[in-house]
């Protein structure tokens, strides 16, 4: 069996698990979400492998890049993702990508953007199923009446990651 690297990192608004597995970040989530066993589960089992606790070169940059944006030094990342899910979930999670730093969308725009506007409720179901926080930022989708809905980091990790980045001023 196969190994995904995992560390956990201490961020400003709450603890991260990282995963790695072959020279990609296949996992950036809360440590402490409702959805830890499922998430964990999925990518485990589409991966066809094992959390470790280990090291890794994407984990270690990956740190790195999370440090910068913490210190608003860096708007947009470049690490190399993995994405486990279904196609529809990877969809949604790509949409998520090109939602701007210091931008917000509601789940009707998102699901606008990518082409299945009647699927809003299948688009919010997958936007909670996102294992790669902050990198596919599921933080960036608000209610269509511009209040701050659900957030696997709980909504005061998403104020502070929307304030960090301009888009909320509350």
């Amino acid at each position: 069996m196969n190994n995904i690297h995992i560390q956990t990192y201490q961020s400003p608004v709450g603890e991260i698990l990282l995963g790695s597995y072959v020279g990609k970040l296949c996992l950036a989530d809360w440590k402490y979400r409702r959805m830890r066993v499922s998430i964990d589960k999925r990518i485990q089992k589409g991966l066809k492998a094992k959390y470790i606790e280990a090291c890794s070169t994407v984990i270690d940059e990956t740190i790195e890049q999370l440090d910068a944006y913490f210190r608003g030094e860096r708007e947009n990342f470049d690490i190399p993702l993995l994405m486990v899910g279904t196609a529809f979930q990877k969809s949604v999670w790509q949409g998520l990508l090109k939602i701007p730093y210091g931008h917000t969308a509601s789940y009707l725009e998102l699901s606008k953007n990518i082409d299945n506007e009647k699927a809003v409720r299948a688009v919010a179901s997958a936007n909670g199923a996102n294992a790669i926080s902050i990198f596919i930022p599921c933080h960036r989708i608000i209610g269509s009446n511009g209040d701050l809905v659900g957030y696997a980091g709980g909504l005061p990790a998403k104020k502070k990651l929307l304030a960090l980045e301009g888009a909320f001023s509350h």
